[in-house]
């Protein structure tokens, strides 16, 4: 029973299945025949690839560092295997290639003047030095300049008012280039490498196991960094827009992550249910879909089941880590999630909308959630029936979705797409409490 006595899942006579989410309270409903229409096709276009573009197809790819703000760090290939580089001067941009970098949001949630007008925060020395080393080149000076110059447009400043400014006002647009607490993480391709049509963008499953780790764990050392970023910071949002119609700015694979002075609503509402039934997480996901006969895939450190109790069908990851923080797991256990994700994405398709969602303990809160993430299919909108009775319509029931997507995850096995050690449907034996955070 959900926290409210209430089952999260309900098959009524006439195959309706009602669900409540029992983290959430999100109340949702299947009805028979809902789930028929075909999905996905959202950027389907099928034109041939303009090659004499290859690397500037958006402000995202390779071609085109400068049009985004400085990166504070990227991961690159050797010889040797990955290498980490921090802080690239603008003159070293082209002398390697980044597979995934980490620059800060141009157009950010909570700006730098958030943290300095409410909370008194102070650019670190750190910080500044960076920046003075930046502008101190030529290349770095025409650099900032030329995005800042663009984000002032953007925002509504005239192009004569612009040139009219002082050095000093300009460089006034560029410190959250330096600083701040909104990154993305971008990774190199736009299109999967040799692809001809446009329909063959890299999405998340394009990506080889080994890669979608590396993209993994440079997105939770990000996560880290922000937590740090100041004192007031207590929750980190880590999120992935895939598509327009989910929410992307570019077709680019990329996360962002958003520090806040807030837990968040789902955090809060969940704090109370936890503090009242501390092993909820076993109980009321993972054992539940686990009998219910949802769970797609496990390793020896995560496990995958389609998600019920959700607006949109969903997909959700939990770690088996006793740690709750993704920078505490060790590098099998981060390694053991990525590949459940990777794997998830892979079946999922490049062509469906999705948001990827993290979720795990904020700061200030000693309470045992563990790390886990959502894929939600962006393949419907709400409408005037949900706003009015805050009952949600989802076309695919979480068992449609299993009959879905666990053939998908059997074919890609056979191909060898999938990581090593991922055991699928039946193969599975996830046992009651296998979560191994502190609840469970």
């Amino acid at each position: 029973m959900s926290a409210n006595g209430t089952k999260p899942i309900r098959v009524m006579a006439d195959g309706t299945i009602k669900q409540v989410n029992p983290l959430s309270g999100t109340q949702v409903w299947t009805v028979p025949g809902g789930g028929n229409r075909p999905i996905g096709g959202a950027a389907s276009s099928t034109a041939p690839i303009d090659h004499r573009r290859e690397g500037r197809f958006c402000a995202f790819c390779s071609g085109r560092y400068r049009d985004t703000p400085p990166e504070k760090s990227r991961v690159v290939r050797t010889v040797d295997g990955w290498r980490r580089i921090e802080g690239v001067l603008a003159s070293e941009l082209e002398a390697t290639t980044a597979e995934f970098r980490r620059v800060p949001n141009l157009f950010e949630i909570l700006s730098l003047d958030y943290w300095e007008d409410n909370y008194g925060y102070q650019m670190p020395e750190s910080a500044r030095s960076r920046m003075r080393a930046y502008l101190a080149e030529p290349a770095g000076w025409d650099h900032v300049m030329g995005v800042a110059r663009g984000k002032a447009l953007a925002s509504g400043v005239p192009e004569d008012v612009w040139d009219g400014l002082s050095e000093e006002m300009k460089l006034d647009w560029a410190d959250n280039f330096f600083d701040g607490g909104h990154d993305l993480v971008v990774a190199r391709r736009h299109f999967v490498d040799g692809a001809t049509a446009q329909d063959h963008l890299c999405a998340s499953g394009s990506l080889t196991p080994e890669e979608h780790r590396m993209y993994t764990s440079f997105t939770i050392s990000a996560q880290r960094d922000l937590y740090d970023f100041a004192p007031d910071v207590k929750h980190v949002s880590v999120f992935q827009n895939w598509l327009r119609p989910a929410g992307a700015s570019f077709d680019h694979l990329h996360k962002q992550l958003v520090a806040i002075d807030e837990r968040g609503v789902q955090a809060e509402r969940e704090y109370s249910k936890v503090l009242a039934r501390p092993n909820i997480y076993n109980e009321m996901a993972v054992d539940y879909a686990a009998a219910q006969g949802l769970v797609l895939a496990e390793n020896a450190h995560a496990v995958a089941f389609a998600g019920f109790g959700h607006r949109y069908p969903t997909l959700e990851v939990y770690s088996k880590s006793a740690e709750r923080s993704p920078w505490m797991h060790s590098a099998e256990e981060i390694a053991a999630v990525s590949d459940l994700l990777h794997a998830c994405h892979a079946a999922t398709g490049p062509l469906v909308p999705t948001n990827e969602e993290w979720y795990c303990e904020p700061k200030d809160l000693d309470v045992p959630m563990p790390w886990r993430i959502m894929i939600k299919w962006r393949i419907s909108t709400l409408a005037g029936f949900e706003g009015g009775t805050k009952i949600n319509v989802n076309t695919i029931s979480p068992f449609a979705l299993h009959e879905r997507v666990l053939p998908k995850l059997v074919e890609l096995r056979k191909l060898g797409i999938l990581a090593e050690g991922i055991r699928l449907g039946s193969e599975c034996e996830v046992r009651p409490n296998s979560l191994k955070y502190a609840g469970g």
